[in-house]
């Protein structure tokens, strides 16, 4: 446990911005599985429908700084591709 008055500010403060960052990746992968789960049943047609929701979750994620700009950008790029029609 912190002793110092600021460490246990500190520890709050994390303890706060954790609790954000889980739930923000919580639901990115959510919605990158939503994508890859209809890739996978060859629903095509509903894959692309629900890409531009995972783009704007990635995009989302990116500008809350949980995951970085180059992350986001493979994301969305693996997902694209995996959307097309094979």
């Amino acid at each position: 446990m912190p002793i110092t008055r600021s460490a246990r500010k500190a520890l709050r403060v994390s303890d706060r911005k954790r609790s954000v960052n889980d739930r923000t990746k919580k639901v990115l992968k959510e919605g990158v599985k939503k994508v890859q789960k209809l890739t996978a049943t060859k629903q095509w047609k509903e894959a692309k429908e629900s890409l531009s929701s995972a783009y704007a979750v990635i995009d989302k994620a990116m500008k809350k700084g949980t995951i970085k700009k180059n992350t986001a950008a493979r994301k969305k790029a693996r997902l694209s591709r995996m959307a097309k029609e094979k």
